[in-house]
């Protein structure tokens, strides 16, 4: 039986950083389930994604931890979902324990690999289901907290493929190429390497022009580095982006680019793909699940800006390549990368943790 209430448990609601949830809960209201969201912190001060207000999540966060019981006395969900592994887990399993309801958490990134909870083991044995984003994450969530594969789903975050899609416009290999780069500023992403690749091509003559959006800890030294490099005319840097600018971005990329020392399974390639974009990214993490090395982008050895660099001027040069991966970028990301994909994964996997429930 697929449960017709959810609660979930976030760290922050919303987050410009994390639309993935955003776009999950979107679809979940979409289908008639009934959502709360309980936010442990405030949102911060930073543009909000459109898609917050028109599925009307805003209207359904409670701020107040306080508060969390008495919203899930009233509410009385079949189930507690929290996102990422650490506090909104946490606070997931005490609720579970309190009221007697099965909780399941999604692992993403960080959580595993940088700051993992001491218990990690612990939370997911007591979980009706851990799910995680990528076959990279569900190894080694199972070889480093020694949880079995079998209590490990493998569900991608997805994107709404009716939003983001290509756009018919002229040919946009006619025009200085425009390289993406959607990030937070932060050390994981390695967004120097980005920028000494674009000043190699810059070293080469390599027409093209960098839009890095994204805003985080390393903006300051960063953009310092863009300057010491002579990028300023070349790399634009706008800061946080909501979904409609990031839209705005993909639809009109030549390529796009991420070049990150280790990932999950990032949205922003989805997006990408979604959008007919092929891209260039480092090997790390699940990203070798998620683009076809050779058919939907070209993977890169981490930390090295000369083959950055080399894949980048490969699909600014070749248009015949370049087309090619951005028919088979989007039939990719509507057959494995769609929300509605994901969804369907997501309901299947919380029936069957009701399921093991005794009655």
């Amino acid at each position: 039986m697929k449960p017709r209430r959810i609660a979930y448990v976030l760290n922050i609601f919303p987050k410009i950083s994390e639309t993935f949830i955003a776009g999950e809960l979107a679809e979940l209201r979409r289908r008639g389930v009934e959502i709360r969201i309980l936010s442990l912190l405030p949102p911060r001060d930073e543009p909000r994604h459109d898609l917050v207000a028109r599925a009307g999540l805003d209207q359904l966060v409670t701020y107040d931890p306080l508060a969390f019981s008495r919203i899930i006395r009233e509410f009385q969900p079949d189930l507690i979902h929290a996102h990422f592994a650490k506090e909104a887990t946490q606070k997931a399993r005490e609720l579970s324990l309190e009221f007697g309801i099965p909780y399941c958490f999604t692992a993403h990134g960080y959580d595993i690999h940088r700051k993992p909870p001491s218990d990690f083991y612990d939370r997911a044995l007591a979980a009706g289901a851990v799910i995680t984003v990528s076959e990279s994450n569900a190894n080694y969530i199972s070889q480093t907290f020694g949880v079995p594969k079998s209590h490990i789903n493998i569900i991608p975050c997805g994107v709404d493929t009716s939003v983001f899609s290509p756009v018919p416009t002229h040919d946009k290999q006619s025009e200085q190429a425009l390289i993406v780069c959607i990030a937070r500023l932060v050390e994981v992403k390695n967004l120097n390497l980005l920028l000494h690749a674009c000043a190699v091509l810059r070293s080469r003559s390599v027409p093209f022009h960098c839009v890095l959006a994204g805003d985080g800890p390393l903006r300051s030294p960063l953009l310092q580095r863009r300057r010491s490099l002579d990028l300023d005319d070349v790399v634009e840097m706008p800061g946080a982006v909501d979904q409609s600018q990031v839209l705005h971005y993909w639809q009109r990329a030549s390529l796009g680019v991420l070049t990150s020392d280790n990932e999950g399974m990032p949205l922003c390639l989805m997006e990408a793909a979604a959008c007919g974009v092929p891209v260039v990214a480092t090997a790390v993490g699940g990203v070798p699940e998620l683009v076809q090395n050779g058919v939907t982008g070209i993977l890169c050895r981490r930390g090295d800006p000369k083959d950055i660099a080399d894949a980048l001027e490969l699909l600014i040069t070749d248009r015949e390549l370049n087309t090619k991966m951005r028919c088979a970028a989007r039939h990719r990301a509507e057959q494995q990368f769609s929300v509605q994909r994901q969804v369907n994964e997501l309901q299947r996997v919380w029936a069957q943790a009701l399921q093991q429930v005794p009655v």
